[in-house]
């Protein structure tokens, strides 16, 4: 079978393990939508509980004083020091060849090897990557359709029918009101359930997490090489997102989508 279907992982999955990763899963999914805003909450904390818990490192042992300070030369400007998430990006466009570079990191490390530039638990490699434009007229983007997925054995892209308008992505994770300005591309990091657990089971859904940070953190140093700004969103509600992208939200789940451009 030198072109496998998607669903031929199904044959090999357990459906038990797929109903309980999904419904746990599920349980830390968003329902964001206009019709919603005056009804939901995200959490009850004062401004000052959330101040005094956000950002702050844990110590084992907080009054013994045990630790000892680090002697290091300052790596702010180290080449594995990502830049700081973008907050607000302005209207932009990125030519192809530089999202060509910035996928780069993600494919296959040589053509004849499924080896990839990530590490993969038993080389499942079960996160899919599309990406998105998220211009309705962009200059450099050279196809009908705003959505590609990533082929990173084949070294190619894969273009996503009945994406000709970014409108419904951009709906699905740009949830009004938003603070982040116009970004002109997005990374939607995306697990697929079968290929994640057909050889690990529940192990499978740990190393699936694992793996999508790898990916973002390499898209992260390679935007800043390319002088690209970058931010990790996770305010979107599953289902919308997979139905923007034509998917199976009982198969797919996103796990997380990758703001690139310019800011301001």
């Amino acid at each position: 079978m030198t072109t496998m279907p998607h669903d031929y992982y199904l044959k090999f999955t357990d459906s038990e393990v797929l109903s309980d990763i999904q419904a746990f899963h599920n349980k830390g999914n968003y329902t964001l939508h206009s019709a919603f805003k005056h009804m939901s909450y995200l959490h009850s904390l004062t401004p000052f509980d959330l101040d005094s818990l956000t950002g702050k490192e844990l110590h084992l042992y907080p009054d013994m004083n045990l630790s000892t300070p680090l002697h290091r030369a300052s790596i702010t400007h180290h080449a594995l020091m990502r830049n700081e998430s973008c907050v607000t990006f302005k209207k932009s466009n990125i030519a192809f060849s530089t999202i060509e570079q910035l996928i780069s990191p993600l494919l296959n490390t040589h053509p004849t090897s499924h080896k990839r530039g990530y590490p993969s638990g038993g080389a499942l490699y079960p996160v899919e990557v599309f990406i998105c434009s998220l211009n309705e007229s962009p200059e450099h983007w050279p196809f009908v359709e705003k959505v590609l997925h990533l082929l990173p054995y084949s070294r190619a892209l894969e273009t996503v029918q009945n994406t000709l308008s970014s409108k419904h992505l951009k709906d699905s994770i740009l949830c009004p009101p938003s603070t982040l300005g116009t970004p002109a591309l997005a990374l939607v990091y995306v697990a697929y359930w079968p290929k994640t657990l057909f050889k690990y089971r529940y192990r499978g859904y740990r190393l699936a997490l694992m793996e999508g940070g790898s990916m973002y953190m390499l898209i992260e140093l390679q935007a800043k090489a390319l002088d690209l700004r970058c931010r990790l969103w996770s305010g979107f509600t599953d289902s919308m997102l997979c139905k923007s992208l034509g998917l199976n939200p009982a198969l797919f789940s996103p796990l997380c989508v990758h703001f690139i451009g310019q800011g301001k």
